[in-house]
C-alpha cells in the first residue's frame, strides 16, 4: 500500500534502520538516530542501483512521488538519473563559481596588460562597478538572456548617458565573448541586442575658423579677459605641439628636454601604452622657458 503522511511522521527509530515501502522504487529509510531518507531502488543496464531523494521532512511524501516521476523520465529517455543528478550538482558548481563579475574580474585582469594606460582598465571597471556588478555581477554568466542585460542598460539610458550605455553593451560584448571562448557560457548575450539602444546624435565641439584666427591671436596676446600667465602661456603651446589638453596639464618639468628641443610623454600617460615623443619648435622652446612672453611665430 502507498504511504500516508501520517505513517511517514510517526516512523519511529530502532535498533537497526528499516525502510517504508511507497511502491515504484520509493521508500523512506528510517536511522536508528530517528533520522529519515527518501531512497529510489531502481535499475540501470541490468544492476540495481539507489538514488537519495532528499530528506524527510525537508522533502515531504508529494515531492518525493514528483522526484521519483522525474527519475522515471530519465530512465525512459535511456539516462541514468545518478549520473545526471551528478552533472547537475556539478553546474550548479560551476555557476556559482562562474558569475559575470568572476567572469568580468578575469577578462578585465588579461585585458588590461593589453590597455597600457591604467586609467582606461579603472575606468572600465568603475562603469561595471556602478552600472553592471549590482544587478548581473552575482549571476551565473550561462544564465544571462539578452533582455536582462537589456534591462540592465536601459537603466543606463534612463540617466541620457547614452554614450555610456553603448559603451557597457560594447565591453559586456567582449566580456561574453570571452566566456564562451574559456567554456563559461554558451552565447554572447549582447549580440541580439543591436539597434535596441539609444544612439546619441554626435555634437562636434565648437571650432574655431581659420579666417578667425588673426583676430584670436591678436586677442590671445593682448590678454584682455586677464587670464592667468599659465593659461595664456597653456593655449600657445597647444597651438604649437597639438597634443591632447590633458597631455599638457599633467605633463611636468622632468618630460622635457628643452637643450635637445623635445618633449617625452610617458607611456603610462598615453593610450597606447608606448612613450610619445613630440618634437618642439624654437617657438615652443622659447614658450616653455622662463619668459612669459608670446613667443613670435
Amino acid at each position: 500500500m502507498p504511504l500516508t503522511n501520517t505513517q511517514c511522521d510517526n516512523a519511529k527509530a530502532k535498533e537497526k534502520p528499516y525502510k517504508l515501502t511507497d511502491g515504484e522504487g520509493l521508500v523512506l529509510l528510517v536511522k536508528p538516530n530517528g533520522k529519515k531518507y527518501w531512497r529510489l531502488r531502481y535499475y540501470w543496464l541490468g544492476k540495481e542501483k539507489m538514488l537519495g531523494l532528499g530528506a524527510y521532512p525537508a522533502v515531504g511524501l508529494a515531492e518525493a512521488r514528483r522526484k521519483r516521476e522525474e527519475a522515471k523520465k530519465l530512465l525512459s529517455k535511456d539516462i541514468d538519473p545518478s549520473s545526471a543528478k551528478k552533472q547537475a550538482k556539478r553546474q550548479a558548481k560551476l555557476n556559482a563559481e562562474n558569475t559575470f563579475k568572476a567572469v568580468a574580474m578575469e577578462w578585465h585582469a588579461k585585458k588590461s596588460k593589453e590597455w597600457g594606460a591604467p586609467r582606461t582598465g579603472q575606468k572600465i571597471l568603475s562603469y561595471l562597478e556602478n552600472d553592471v556588478f549590482p544587478y548581473l555581477g552575482e549571476r551565473p554568466i550561462s544564465d544571462i538572456e539578452p533582455p536582462e542585460l537589456l534591462d540592465v542598460l536601459r537603466k543606463i539610458e534612463e540617466r541620457k548617458a547614452y554614450y555610456a550605455a553603448n559603451r557597457m553593451k560594447q565591453v559586456c560584448g567582449q566580456i561574453f565573448r570571452y566566456g564562451v571562448a574559456t567554456g563559461k557560457c554558451k552565447r554572447d548575450a549582447s549580440a541580439d541586442l543591436k539597434g535596441a539602444l539609444t544612439t546619441k546624435k554626435t555634437e562636434h565641439l565648437a571650432a574655431l575658423n581659420i579666417n578667425d584666427m588673426p583676430e584670436f591671436l591678436q586677442k590671445l596676446e593682448k590678454n584682455r579677459v586677464r587670464m592667468y600667465p599659465q593659461t595664456q602661456r597653456g593655449i600657445w603651446l597647444l597651438m604649437l605641439t597639438a597634443v591632447r589638453t590633458t597631455e599638457l596639464i599633467r605633463s611636468t618639468w622632468d618630460e622635457f628636454d628643452l637643450d635637445n628641443a623635445v618633449w617625452e610623454i610617458p607611456a603610462e600617460r598615453m593610450k597606447m601604452g608606448a612613450p610619445h615623443i613630440v618634437p618642439l619648435s624654437k617657438q615652443v622652446v622659447r614658450c616653455s622657458g622662463s619668459s612669459m612672453r608670446r613667443p613670435s611665430i
